[in-house]
Order: C-alpha cells, then sequence, then structure tokens
C-alpha cells in the first residue's frame, strides 16, 4: 500500500507566463488539502542587466523591474489569499532563477514540494539557453511537479 504524500512547504515559481500561473493555481489546491504553506517566488535574471553592460543600464530600470516584480507578487499573495490560503509568503531574489528555484530557495524556506509551469521555450532556445524546469527537476533536494499547459 502506497503512503500519501504530504506536503507541508510548497515552493512556486512565477514568471508572468500563463503557465506559471496555472502551476500556482494548482500549488493553492494542493495547499489547501495538506494545510501547506506556500512560498511564492518571483527571480529577477541578473544576467540580463549584465550582459547590457553597465554603462547602458539605467539604475531608474531595475528599481522599476523590481518595483513591479514586488506589485506582482503582492497581487499573487491576495489571490492566494481569496481562495482561502493564508500561509503564503512572497520571495523576490536576484540571480539564475534555475539554481534559486532548484538549489538555494528550496533549501533556505526548508520546501518539500516545488510546483513550476512547464517552459514556454522553443526548442532552439531551450537548446541555447536550457529549461528551468528540466534544471529544477535534475538539481532540486526534494519532489517536482511541472504543470503543463491546459491549452
Amino acid at each position: 500500500m502506497l503512503e500519501t504524500q504530504e506536503y507541508q512547504r510548497i515552493l512556486v515559481g512565477i514568471d508572468g507566463s500563463d503557465q506559471a500561473r496555472e502551476a500556482f493555481d494548482k500549488a493553492l489546491a494542493v495547499a489547501e488539502r495538506n494545510k501547506a504553506k506556500i512560498f511564492v517566488a518571483h527571480i529577477i535574471e541578473n544576467r540580463l542587466y549584465g550582459n547590457m553592460g553597465y554603462s547602458l543600464v539605467n539604475p531608474d530600470l531595475i528599481q522599476q523591474e523590481t518595483d513591479r516584480s514586488k506589485e506582482v507578487l503582492e497581487e499573487y499573495k491576495e489571490y492566494a489569499h481569496s481562495k482561502g490560503i493564508d500561509e503564503v509568503e512572497t520571495i523576490l531574489a536576484f540571480g539564475s532563477p534555475k539554481t534559486l528555484m532548484a538549489e538555494d530557495l528550496p533549501t533556505a524556506h526548508k520546501t518539500d514540494l516545488i510546483m513550476v509551469g512547464q517552459s514556454g521555450l522553443s526548442a532552439v532556445e531551450k537548446l541555447m539557453m536550457g529549461s528551468v524546469s528540466d534544471y529544477i527537476i535534475r538539481h532540486a533536494p526534494c519532489d517536482v511537479l511541472v504543470v503543463r499547459p491546459e491549452k
């Protein structure tokens, strides 16, 4: 007989995509069933700004991105509360989404489940950049659920 897995600390990555929203909705359902806490994380890829070169980077642009990301995280938190999930913590981090979502954040927050949307990358983009969800599956210290788009 298989034991039912109960999750108490769920990390969900959001990036503005429809797939991330679907992953968050499913995470809310899992959290409700398990009375779990949700950590909703948004990672600002700092390589994006590094590739532009410091002379081209406007500090105001970085601040605008940070402020907008905080607003989005707050919207997700309020949405969770509207669905009856009160245990929600937001995380805004700068760095590599792959390593932060697969290694750093799960360890720091003692995550027992990571939920992410399936990559929206094309085959060529995956070849060049690699899929964040693929990396998380291979490197995470806990269970990972990749949510496929419903469309």
